[in-house]
């Protein structure tokens, strides 16, 4: 803060495990990333390699240690996760990921279809070596999972070793958690956040009104991904009540105008 005003939310400093602010890096270049680390280091916990971008990027292990140096942590999207095992690649996945010097890695099968059983074995082998975040959802708007069985799916993934569960909604924001409207899916949402614990559960939130209505309802520190470059400030200021959309959430009452 540049000046020290009262009534705004505490924010944990980093390393935190509440507050998460995940960003969607699907290209960036070096000097791109460069400017991006000066700018919005202090406000973002993960970059994520977006999909399958990690194969053709450029200067691939230099942006990694550019991110790791800025205090950020990158990793691999989880479809690229889905490319090796669709192919048998498991192993190759995990020498992959161990020769880029990463120590976060994310499982998911929203391209495929995976019994959950097997990708929490994905996970729990996996978790002996990285952290793990997992990913609940599929990427195609007409496959339709009950929400009970969303619920069951991220309570056995934390289970079987993740640190981190993802609401799935793709860069798009327009299926798993929320309606083709970009609308909440209130409902799922809800059953969610009665069955697990707020801070084990990270909501892709790639829209400036999806990261609102989610602050307004769990708080300034709720955990949020698949974030813009280019939006990772603006959405700290959301978290603090510096925009126009949480302007009276952290007011006292006797300041918030009716």
């Amino acid at each position: 803060m540049n000046y020290n005003l009262p009534f705004i939310p505490e924010r944990p400093a980093k390393p935190r495990n509440v507050g998460l602010t995940m960003v969607m890096d699907k290209g960036l270049s070096l000097s791109e990333t460069e400017g991006f680390i000066e700018s919005s280091a202090e406000f973002v916990d993960f970059v994520k390699l977006g999909f399958g971008t990690s194969l053709i990027t450029n200067k691939l292990k230099q942006k990694i240690k550019l991110y790791q140096k800025g205090g950020i942590r990158p990793y691999l999207g989880g479809t690229l996760f889905e490319v090796f095992i669709i192919r048998g690649l498991f192993n190759d996945f995990v020498r992959f990921v161990s020769d880029l010097g990463l120590d976060l890695v994310e499982v998911s099968d929203g391209s495929m279809k995976m019994d959950n059983k097997v990708k929490c074995d994905y996970i729990s082998k996996l978790s002996e070596k990285f952290t793990v975040i997992s990913e609940v959802g599929s990427k195609q708007a007409d496959v339709i999972i009950p929400d009970d069985e969303w619920v069951a799916m991220m309570k056995r993934e934390v289970e079987a070793g993740s640190w981190k569960v993802i609401a799935e909604a793709r860069e798009s924001g327009n299926v798993g958690i929320y309606n083709a409207d970009h609308s909440a899916n209130v409902k799922l949402i809800e059953d969610i956040t009665r069955h697990l614990k707020i801070e084990n559960v990270i909501w892709e939130a790639p829209i400036k009104s999806q990261q609102a209505w989610f602050i307004k309802l769990l708080g300034a520190n709720v955990n949020l991904g698949n974030i813009a470059p280019n939006e990772s400030i603006p959405l700290e200021t959301l978290r603090l009540g510096l925009r126009g959309d949480t302007f009276f959430d952290f007011l006292p009452d006797n300041l918030k105008q009716q």
